[in-house]
């Protein structure tokens, strides 16, 4: 029976283009185990979207002079073109201000205040002095009263982990102008997270193979849960969907709330588009599927604890029962895919902050697989790494363009100049066994790490299979057997299997590169398909651009194909160029190293 996998990337915020330190957390490792699984025969769902609501968008939006929506769709349009030139192969990227995500929000929402999960209270909510405007938690920022880390922001603290309120940070500060908040009193609805309590550790209990940072900060955080605020004093949101509440026109749900419903509305919507409306629920109603969550480790509670409590709440398994929504059971996450943070001269990449390498600028230069590469090979899987454009050069020239490209265009050519097709291999040696056994051995070997999302072990061992193929060449030496053409053209025969196999084992890292060497070896047809961007339209709604694919008819299988004696072969491009050496010292100019 085809296995059923629901990947889930964590959603971009629309306050500004993506830097590379967004990508290397939820894009690109979401992109590549779905690329796997989807080779491995598995039905796969990719989906996520744009985070357009909350405070973010109306301070981004008063700098530029635009409304939110304004800002909303603009950088919505650019954060779209930046992961479908990256290659993510979503099945559904869409978007959190569509009015079918609304309808999603509010069915959930609607549901956990009938089961009693989300209650009114009154609380102190911080007010910006200079604008009257609510000051959002992860805007304001304080020295954390458990531990005295001082940057913890007022809704959690990054070093002990610990869930806060803003009011009790010692020194509160916002971040964006500096000023002190004020605190006044508020009414709002809060998600009763104590009710959840016992469901959502016994359910944590039973997660014993999630990356250990992941399960270790999840278990913590859920032994001291208190109601957590769902509502904002903003115009900018999801309404609230209670008759008493339809006129308060500066009272919207949270974007932290409605955000991680994204992932099931953008199901429900993937549904629809594609005219099975009730296809979703192959992902999330079904024993048999698994879910993956990718994200960096700041969104690591959101996803292990908040989402599963209102997935929990909505399908009536607190403590206080319930009833499941109109949408029925839901399933909770099977996996949670955290990252570290990618940092640049040790600080967190950030926008924010001055320290930012945006997509579409490394794009331009270097291309989306050398960016893929780095961030598989190099990025932050299980602790924070540190970019440098002198790590970055290094790993290009000498794996990329030295060792990978180089395999290929001296395979290919020594092909194409003697035989001018895959020459035949006739007596294999027991170094041309050895080679091609390992080649084989890897898709076992590389599939069980992919499996286990265990990205950066994973494309060390394919390419091991590509230094293992260059050192056979250099030890078999073809182009010293023009005395022995059959000798020669086994030698290439062989090489030319391993590319082939290393070809597979790289395409989920490397599609774009992939489909250049598929075409190298002589085929035709798509062999690692891409996403495009298409206008969507909504009744009662503006259309909009979102990411969709067809990936069912690529070509791409986990598997080792033979390769067809006598296939033509075209004189070899360079698949990798090599980079200027002096750019590791000096950095783009748009990203310069700073001394």
């Amino acid at each position: 029976m085809t296995s059923r996998i629901l990947t889930c990337a964590a959603w971009p915020y629309a306050n500004g283009p993506r830097h590379i330190g967004h990508v290397s957390g939820f894009a690109v490792p979401a992109d590549v185990f779905s690329r796997y699984q989807r080779m491995v025969g598995s039905d796969v769902l990719m989906v996520s979207g744009t985070d357009e609501h909350g405070t973010a968008i109306q301070v981004k939006a008063d700098s530029e002079g635009l409304t939110a929506r304004e800002t909303a769709d603009k950088y919505h349009q650019v954060i779209v073109e930046d992961l479908q030139a990256l290659g993510l192969s979503y099945d559904l990227y869409t978007r959190t201000t569509t009015l079918n995500h609304r309808a999603v929000v509010q069915e959930l929402f609607t549901t956990l205040h009938r089961n009693g999960y989300v209650v009114a209270e009154r609380q102190m909510g911080a007010l910006s002095p200079s604008t009257g405007r609510t000051l959002a938690d992860r805007y304001i920022e304080g020295t954390c009263p458990i531990c005295g880390f001082d940057g913890a922001r007022g809704d959690q603290c990054d070093n002990c982990g610990r869930q806060l309120d803003p009011i009790d940070l010692i020194n509160p500060r916002s971040r964006i102008n500096g000023e002190v908040p004020e605190f006044v009193e508020t009414e709002h609805f809060f998600l009763d997270l104590p009710a959840l309590a016992d469901a959502l550790q016994q359910w944590l209990e039973t997660r014993d193979d999630w990356r250990p940072n992941v399960i270790r900060f999840s278990r913590e955080f859920a032994k001291e849960l208190k109601p957590r605020a769902i509502t904002r004093d903003l115009d900018w949101g999801v309404p609230i969907p209670l008759p008493a509440w339809e006129n308060e026109t500066m009272k919207r749900i949270y974007v932290w709330f409605d955000a991680v419903i994204g992932y099931f509305s953008a199901s429900v919507e993937w549904a629809r588009r594609v005219g099975r409306p009730d296809a979703w629920r192959e992902w999330w109603q079904n024993d048999d599927a698994r879910s993956f969550y990718f994200m960096g480790k700041d969104n690591i509670t959101f996803h292990t604890v908040i989402w599963p409590g209102i997935l929990t709440g909505a399908n009536g398994e607190g403590s206080k029962g319930g009833e499941p929504s109109a949408f029925g059971r839901l399933d909770l996450p099977t996996e949670i895919v955290s990252s570290e943070f990618l940092t640049m001269s040790g600080s967190k990449l950030a926008s924010s902050r001055g320290h930012v390498i945006y997509v579409r600028d490394f794009l331009a230069d270097f291309g989306p697989d050398a960016l893929r590469y780095y961030i598989a090979v190099a990025g932050p899987e299980n602790q924070d790494t540190d970019f440098t454009w002198d790590e970055f050069v290094r790993r290009v020239n000498f794996e990329l363009a030295n060792e990978w490209g180089n395999l290929v265009n001296r395979s290919v050519s020594m092909a194409h100049k003697n035989v001018g097709a895959i020459p035949e291999a006739t007596d294999l040696t027991e170094a041309d066994e050895a080679l091609l056994a390992a080649s084989q051995e890897a898709f076992t070997t590389v599939g069980e790490l992919l499996e286990r999302a265990r990205f950066k072990q994973a494309i060390t061992e394919a390419m091991r299979i590509v230094s293992l193929a260059n050192k056979y060449l250099s030890d078999n030496e073809p182009w010293k057997k023009k005395d022995d053409p059959a000798r020669r053209d086994t030698i290439l025969h062989v090489a030319l299997q391993v590319v082939s196999d290393a070809n597979t084992l790289l395409t989920p890292f490397m599609p774009h590169a992939a489909q250049k060497v598929f075409e190298a070896l002589g085929g035709s047809g798509v062999w690692a398909a891409q996403p495009r961007i298409v206008t969507l339209d909504e009744e009662g709604g503006p259309s909009y651009p979102a990411l969709m694919g067809d990936y069912a008819d690529e070509l791409a299988r986990w598997e080792s194909r033979p390769i067809t004696a006598g296939t033509p072969l075209a004189k070899p491009t360079p698949i990798f160029a090599k980079l200027d050496e002096k750019l590791g010292q000096t950095g783009p100019e748009w990203a310069p190293v700073l001394s």
